[in-house]
């Protein structure tokens, strides 16, 4: 129903409306859509006055699509992603020869007559009926910009493109009812603005700013009269006058255009006569698009900061609605992206991993106390090119963030988590186990969470050699990695407490499934991913509180206004004791353990080695009280290989360990990292420690004999049940992913 003025009557602009709809709107419809004439005026005229007044009097102009920038978090440029290339200026940022080219050759009675060219119209229906078909139209700028916003809304649907298109009159109606509107709430200037920042300039430009810098290589505030004609000769047809492709008919139309500009009078024949005679200078700008274009390598952090936006309900509610932003862009994103941590990654990564190797290398950091994302590193660079290596496949995540779908098995870097779960039962440091190269423990000695037991066969489990046999106490166990010791630890704290504990410190967050409960996870049978460890062992950096990993700090919109984002969620998983006594113990791995050659030697650090069995994954994951780093080495690609006799990186290895390969490209990643930065203490705290063997007559510990003997309740020494003979479980099966694994290989 039409609006009313308070009067009772309609508006100027709507009895205008109304007289074009029964007189002239026939000719405007057939002229706008350069349709022959003869025949035709009819049919505008039938039931044309109550379709038109049907039509919404309000334009929805939806926001233009635009570029997003993502920063790293000193406000680098990271990366530009678009899904249309444009940049919205306000028009006194617009040449005023583009302004007047665009007018001159497009509309050029624009500032004399309103919505509709009446004259404009006229003269192309007598063109049209002296052709005797499509010879000239009569849309005007305000008509082209209406057509050009039902485009815009529709995206890249091609079903609704071709609507927004279609050559009927039932579109022409609805455009010319809108382009009175706009033409009546915008005015002239701000229509042209609008119009130049929405127009498509061919070579995946939309918008004159865009388009200068692509053509250019400048602003659209500093064209000249030339480039400002060739530009708006573009808009008739893009691909026809590409002057990229076709520099002699882009140079043809650029002269049409300057020629009409000195017949309307905005430049002299001479001005335009010098223009003609220069030749077009383009200096042409590759647009850069996506991640693949991000700096440091940090291409793959680029992509999981895409993946937050489309998935993380803080940036809307349903999938659509999160995947509009995104294509809408125009944002700034500002991301927890340190460049130097991130250089630091990168070079740690292809520092002794080739990305034409057999297997490769993913090296993730975190901050402690907020969970910002640092870093993260691959050997493989990011991109499509198989021929050159490249991947998309971002092994520091799980699947739903463009990951890995199962993870990775962790070996021994899972062993700190059984550790925190037996002091948080309150099980000593000092606990000394008599462990043997190799042993059998019921599984029903293991309890799941639900009460029942593990299983009911016999769990065997494996030291790597045999010397490895002996009275260890918890921070000797950790230092050599001892898989028997820790068997008997999970034994002792409880399974379903260990588990707990590995949920409370997000060891399988991003591959976002329930931990399976399994005896075999203390020797790291289970998978998690690069990110994930790196969060674990933040936790112990972080005195026993966990924080959820974040990538995001800020997004602001295109016009300004801030944007939640998700926030990292801190809650404490261990007490602080337990925490700094970890915190020691992991010291002795770096400084006389299984990770010397990842030590640093100007600041407090700890970490773990883990090997897997058949050596088919190693890790090093490692912190200092300000930075957690996680670096993976394995098969990324079909079956996984066992990392025997191989060369990587140019240097043969008879064995991969966790310890040779890792963790020296963990030092690397940390030194780089924490250069020139601070140097925190771990919270100093005394370790108990197993009393040292004297001799086998006093009672002492002795290589084959328990330090304290007890009852085997909670915090005793001696384990709750003896192992017994019984059924062992092939060894193929051992340590994969059903759980069962002897951890054999897993400890270094």
């Amino acid at each position: 129903m039409a609006k009313k003025r308070s009067g009772g009557g309609l508006t100027g602009t709507q009895q205008a409306a109304k007289f074009l709809g029964v007189s002239v709107l026939s000719g405007a419809v057939l002229a706008g859509i350069a349709l022959p004439a003869a025949g035709a005026l009819g049919l505008a005229a039938k039931g044309t006055v109550e379709g038109f007044d049907e039509i919404p009097s309000n334009l929805k102009t939806p926001p233009l699509s635009q570029r997003t920038t993502i920063l790293d978090s000193e406000g680098g440029l990271l990366a530009t992603v678009y899904s249309r290339d444009r940049k919205v200026v306000p028009l006194e940022k617009v040449s005023p020869y583009m302004q007047k080219a665009i007018v001159a050759i497009e509309d050029g009675r624009f500032y004399e007559h309103g919505a509709i060219d009446l004259k404009g119209v006229l003269r192309a229906i007598n063109r049209n009926a002296q052709e005797g078909g499509v010879a000239q139209g009569a849309s005007t700028l305000t008509q082209q910009y209406v057509k050009n916003v039902f485009v815009e809304e529709a995206g890249d649907d091609p079903e609704k493109v071709a609507q927004a298109t279609q050559q009927t009159i039932g579109r022409k109606v609805r455009e010319l009812k809108f382009a009175i509107q706009v033409e009546e709430e915008l005015g002239k200037k701000k229509i042209l603005e609008n119009y130049l920042n929405i127009t498509f300039f061919g070579q995946q430009a939309y918008g004159i700013e865009a388009a200068s810098q692509r053509y250019f290589s400048k602003h659209a505030a500093d064209l000249d009269l030339g480039e400002a004609a060739m530009m708006a000769g573009l808009v008739q047809s893009p691909s026809r006058y590409d002057p990229i492709n076709d520099i002699q008919e882009a140079t043809k139309r650029r002269n049409v255009v300057l020629q009409r500009m000195a017949d309307v009078k905005d430049v002299s024949q001479a001005e335009a006569d010098r223009a003609k005679a220069a030749p077009l200078k383009l200096k042409v700008k590759t647009p850069k698009n996506g991640c693949i274009t991000a700096v440091h390598g940090a291409g793959f952090f680029c992509d999981y900061v895409r993946k937050t936006i489309l998935s993380d309900p803080v940036f809307g509610k349903t999938a659509e609605e999160r995947q509009k932003l995104w294509n809408l862009g125009g944002l700034t994103v500002r991301t927890t992206l340190d460049p130097r941590a991130q250089a630091a990654a990168n070079e740690a990564a292809v520092a002794k991993i080739h990305k034409d190797d057999p297997v490769a290398a993913s090296v993730v950091q975190v901050q402690p106390r907020t969970g910002k994302i640092l870093s993260m590193g691959q050997s493989r660079p990011y991109g499509l090119d198989q021929k050159q290596h490249q991947t998309t496949l971002n092994l520091a995540v799980g699947s739903r963030m463009g990951g890995t779908t199962y993870g990775f098995q962790v070996g021994s870097t899972f062993k700190p988590i059984t550790a925190a779960a037996a002091l948080e039962k309150g099980i000593s440091p000092a606990t000394s186990f008599d462990t043997p190269a190799q042993i059998n423990l019921p599984e029903s000695d293991f309890r799941l969470c639900d009460g029942k037991p593990a299983g009911y066969a016999n769990w065997e489990v494996n030291n790597e050699v045999e010397s490895e046999k002996g009275a260890y106490d918890m921070t000797s166990a950790l230092g050599k990695s001892i898989n028997t010791y820790f068997a008997k630890l999970e034994q002792m704290a409880g399974l379903c407490e260990t588990l707990t504990m590995a949920k409370r410190v997000g060891y399988e967050r991003e591959l976002g499934k329930p931990i399976k409960q399994s005896p075999s996870a203390t020797l790291g049978s289970l998978e998690s991913t690069p990110l994930d460890m790196a969060a674990v062992y933040s936790t112990f950096a972080n005195r026993g509180i966990y924080c959820t990993p974040v990538a995001i700090e800020s997004v602001k919109a295109a016009n300004g206004d801030k944007l939640n984002v998700p926030q990292t969620k801190c809650t404490r998983a261990m007490s602080e004791r337990t925490a700094d006594l970890i915190n020691q113990m992991l010291k002795g791995v770096v400084e006389d353990g299984t990770g010397t050659k990842a030590g640093l030697s100007d600041r407090d650090n700890a970490g773990k080695t883990g090997t897997t069995n058949d050596r088919k994954d190693a890790w090093f994951v490692g912190y200092t009280p300000n930075l957690s780093t996680a670096v993976w080495v394995g098969d990324d690609v079909g079956e996984k290989r066992s990392m025997y006799n191989i060369t990587i990186g140019g240097e043969v290895y008879d064995k991969v360990c966790g310890g040779c390969l890792p963790g020296p490209i963990w030092k690397i990643a940390m030194t780089g990292a924490l250069d020139a930065s601070e140097t925190p203490r771990f919270a100093p705290i005394s370790v108990p420690r197993a009393e040292k063997p004297k001799d086998k007559e006093d009672g002492g510990a002795g290589p084959n004999k328990p330090a304290k003997p007890n009852d085997g309740k909670p915090g005793d020494n001696k384990p709750p049940a003896n192992p017994f003979p019984g059924i062992s479980l092939p060894e193929d099966l051992l340590g994969g992913g059903n759980g069962n694994g002897n951890g054999r290989g897993g400890n270094r």
